[in-house]
């Protein structure tokens, strides 16, 4: 898959985390400016690129300004990446990194954290009793994982303004999604401390995000992109 005027793409996902083992998959994110003038056609271009092997989505820069403002966590983590973990970073890319904080909000950081983190542990709990298959096994304890991870950072970000992909204790999350593969219910003390960790603690986001800055930096990307066959930054 190519796609042109990617701005910022790097590895994100259990290498980011540092829970990855020998046979975990390496997902990618990014973005891209689509041309400017291709946005007022007819026929507007495709928002986001999905490819496997290797796994990358790519998603257009509006598109994942929307994302990030909602708090989705998945999109978020692009911008707080180790500077290692980046494959390509330019200059509008280390604009965006720039003025990651305007895109938080206490609120959307809570409900999607918490979101995403009680998604999983429905998951878990459909299903039943741990007597499943081996590669079921192995999916849920990687959800149980994600689960404490979500809730972990998601607070993290909620109460400092920050977010730390890696994990202190890989070694934690392992264990805990083994125990939840034998038992899910053994999930559900995690979400509901979190829960709680979440309704005492004082937040250190902003009522909302902050727009304007989002806004002014896209006005650039389209500017930067509005010349046809016109290059990433």
């Amino acid at each position: 898959m190519t796609v042109p005027n990617v701005l910022l793409s790097g590895i994100v996902g259990s290498t980011a985390y540092g829970l990855a083992h020998e046979g975990s998959d390496v997902d990618r994110l990014g973005l891209f400016a689509a041309a400017t003038e291709r946005l007022h056609g007819l026929h507007p271009p495709k928002e986001s690129h999905v490819s496997t092997a290797p796994d990358r989505t790519l998603h257009e820069a509006a598109k994942w300004c929307r994302l990030a403002l909602g708090g989705n966590p998945t999109a978020t983590e692009l911008v707080w990446l180790p500077d290692e973990l980046y494959e390509v970073r330019t200059a509008l890319g280390d604009e965006l990194i720039g003025i990651r904080t305007s895109f938080l909000c206490a609120k959307r950081v809570r409900d999607a954290y918490l979101g995403y983190a009680t998604q999983q542990f429905r998951r878990l709990e459909s299903r039943g009793d741990g007597s499943f298959s081996a590669d079921t096994r192995r999916r849920t304890a990687k959800h149980a994982r994600h689960l404490k991870r979500l809730c972990h950072q998601g607070l993290e970000l909620y109460t400092t303004g920050r977010l730390t992909l890696r994990v202190e204790n890989p070694q934690e999350y392992h264990e805990f999604g083994e125990r939840v593969a034998t038992d899910p219910t053994a999930a559900l003390p995690l979400l509901r401390f979190y829960e709680n960790a979440f309704g005492e603690a004082r937040a250190a986001l902003p009522e909302r995000p902050d727009e304007t800055a989002v806004e002014a930096w896209l006005r650039r990307v389209r500017a930067h992109f509005y010349a046809p066959g016109a290059q990433a930054a």
